[in-house]
């Protein structure tokens, strides 16, 4: 059974830290690319970061660079999201997505989200 699930949300006061846990299982995550996407109420899902399957490449959307961290570790089948200097609008529910791109078709999963919260 394939399951991706999130991790380490919560309530965190502005200036604050958490760090995001995705814990994969029923596939082969280390092949698949991963990604932290979150929605805010009232407005759409947007990519916050991506990591390679080999995590030799990263990317951040431009609201995050320089705060937020991607990693994994493919050992323990785990992704994961460090957020430091949190402000109020990163407020939302953080979804992991793994994603494999076959070349003729693309497979994808993704976790149920977890709430993050920042207000003081």
């Amino acid at each position: 059974q394939v399951q991706l699930v999130e991790s380490g949300g919560g309530l965190v006061q502005p200036g604050g830290s958490l760090r995001l846990s995705c814990a994969a299982s029923g596939f082969t995550f280390s092949i698949y690319a991963m990604s932290w996407y979150r929605q805010a109420p009232g407005k759409d899902r947007e990519l916050v970061a991506g990591i390679s399957s080999a995590a030799g490449s990263t990317n951040y959307a431009d609201s995050v660079k320089g705060r937020f961290t991607i990693s994994r570790d493919n050992a323990k089948n785990t992704g994961y999201l460090q957020m430091n200097s949190l402000k109020p609008e990163d407020t939302a529910v953080y979804y992991c997505k793994a994603q494999w791109d076959s070349g003729k078709y693309v497979m994808d999963y993704w976790g149920k989200g977890t709430l993050v919260t920042v207000s003081s």
